[in-house]
């Protein structure tokens, strides 16, 4: 597939410095909605039930954001600041947040220059005694670096340090130092499984309220995983974002999730909440696929960047998630843990997602990418009608339910 070429300029626009969403709204759930299923229109995010197709299913991605974001500093006053991608030793998040003692992450050092050798320290207190907590270099590569982090209370976990010394990562873009705020407004109300380093921001509008509104009307709900890496945030530096090295996330599907997939598939379709869920839920056909032709799953080995595009075309969405929930039955596998690397660029055959919640991307993103591949040239439109109409932009901004208006397999 890199044969391809995607002038990355001709998914440029203008956007006004004023128009970024640099704060959350006021209320959660009190965001403009842009609904479109053909034509753009203005509407309350609170009554999305109104705009979903008959009996649809949504799908969450209901990943938790994580402090991953720890501050040290030398005894020469200078600042570092280390930023955990993902765990190393022990490399699943699970373990890695109940480590005590000990725990090693994949992470970007800012202000590294300063860090020329030895051990970074953190004094902190907890229940009234003074701890310490250790940072030191395991290994380098050429974008990040093994931390070894430790510390002298065996009874405090990874996960609790975090919680305590951590500050959570909001995007780059938005120019400012995190603050109290966002330590819940950063994450969406249905966040249970830590592990990401950027919020699945689609999702930050729903309230219970409006999730109860929506499965009132006959929508039923369904969630995966996929923890957001940091690697979102990269901008395409090539001209032809198809030389674009997509990053890889982590993800995993439940049995039940995949089985009312395969039966939101035959009745009203399947609308994704957020390009994070996008990304899991179309990397789904690739495990189905190799389980017809291999036999196995093969979740050691992570879903190319364009391993969807080599499906057998006369393999459908239901098959391929038919395929993959018979095999989950057969071996008694009660959930799949994967990772995946997958691009969507146009054109691309949709097997899956029917239509999808998401925010105003960046320009130029692999984002704006994936929402073209749906919705095809009219992300233009739509992006001019949303300016024009005081849509707020990227991750705190507005929303927008972007439906085709045909069958978006075509």
């Amino acid at each position: 597939m890199t044969n391809r070429v995607i002038d990355i300029k001709d998914y440029d626009y203008d956007l006004p410095e004023e128009r970024i969403a640099k704060f959350p709204p006021t209320e959660r759930g009190s965001s403009k909605l842009l609904y479109w299923n053909g034509t753009p229109s203005v509407a309350r995010f609170c009554d999305a039930a109104d705009y979903l197709p008959e009996g649809s299913t949504l799908v969450f991605n209901n990943t938790r954001v994580i402090r991953a974001r720890l501050v040290f500093f030398k005894s020469s006053g200078a600042r570092i600041e280390i930023f955990c991608l993902e765990p190393h030793n022990p490399s699943d998040y699970e373990r890695a947040f109940a480590a005590t003692g000990c725990s090693e992450w994949m992470c970007m050092v800012g202000n590294s220059r300063k860090w020329k050798d030895g051990a970074l320290e953190c004094r902190f207190t907890h229940l009234g005694t003074e701890h310490i907590l250790q940072a030191e270099r395991v290994a380098v590569t050429d974008k990040e670096q093994v931390i070894r982090f430790s510390w002298n209370d065996h009874t405090i976990t990874f996960g609790q340090l975090l919680e305590m010394l951590g500050r959570i990562p909001i995007p780059p873009y938005l120019n400012r130092d995190s603050c109290e705020e966002d330590n819940t407004r950063y994450q969406t109300v249905y966040s249970r499984v830590e592990g990401s380093v950027a919020a699945p921001t689609a999702g930050l509008h729903f309230t219970d309220a409006i999730m109860e509104s929506i499965r009132a009307a006959g929508h039923p709900t369904a969630e995966v995983t996929l923890h957001v890496g940091a690697g979102t945030f990269l901008p395409v530096k090539s001209d032809n974002a198809a030389l674009h090295p997509m990053h890889t996330e982590h993800f995993s599907i439940t049995l039940h999730t995949v089985e009312m997939l395969v039966r939101a598939l035959s009745s009203g379709g399947v609308i994704a909440v957020g390009t994070t869920t996008v990304r899991t839920l179309e990397s789904l056909p690739a495990i189905g696929s190799r389980i017809i032709k291999e036999g196995d799953p093969c979740c050691h080995r992570t879903i190319g960047q364009w391993e969807c595009y080599h499906i057998d075309d006369a393999l459908d969405g239901a098959t391929l998630l038919q395929a993959m929930a018979d095999h989950m039955r057969r071996d008694g596998v009660q959930r799949l843990d994967c990772s995946t690397r997958i691009m969507i660029t146009p054109p691309y055959k949709w097997r899956v997602v029917r239509g999808m919640f998401t925010n105003f991307h960046q320009p130029q993103s692999t984002l704006l990418l994936l929402v073209s591949a749906l919705i095809g040239p009219a992300w233009r439109d739509i992006y001019r009608f949303a300016a024009d109409n005081g849509f707020r932009f990227l991750s705190y901004g507005d929303s927008s339910l972007l439906i085709p208006p045909s069958d978006p397999c075509l």
